[in-house]
């Protein structure tokens, strides 16, 4: 009866060994399955991304070239506007100071600014002495303002 009792107990730690074995051996297994898919999933993920990257660098470069277009578009601009505003700026020099006074004080304080920094100074200084007391103190004030 011992011997059949301890029979039966090594035959169910035999049985058990093997069971658990089969199960080790499944659960990694099942371990290996999941870590190739993660892996292949990663895989799919890195070439997104790598598209996603060479995308954007692409569009960055696009945005570069078109910014780098408008700047130079606008310099032409402000190269014209200050070489039309010479050429005003020249006319009123011709001028005799009073007539040019009378003239600039009728213009926007922005252009009329902007022609007598052109100027030269004496002239300038000329044409602003001629001016009503109060359009020569705001020309004056806005040509102090820009040095700052």
């Amino acid at each position: 009866m011992i011997k059949t009792l301890f029979f039966t107990f090594f035959l169910l730690l035999f049985t058990f060994n093997a069971f658990a074995e089969e199960d080790l051996v499944s659960l990694i297994e099942n371990q290996r399955t999941e870590l190739t898919q993660k892996e292949e999933d990663i895989k799919k993920e890195t070439k997104k991304l790598d598209a996603l990257k060479k995308d954007v660098e692409g569009n960055i470069e696009k945005y570069t070239k078109l910014l780098q277009q408008i700047e130079k578009a606008l310099k032409d601009v402000e190269e014209k506007e200050n070489k039309r505003l010479k050429h005003v700026a020249k006319a009123y020099e011709a001028m005799s100071p009073e007539d040019a006074a009378v003239r600039l004080s009728q213009l926007d304080n922005e252009i009329a600014i902007k022609i007598l920094l052109i100027m030269k100074s004496k002239k300038a200084g000329l044409v602003i002495g001629m001016m009503p007391a109060e359009k020569a103190g705001q020309l004056t004030k806005g040509i102090a303002k820009i040095g700052k």
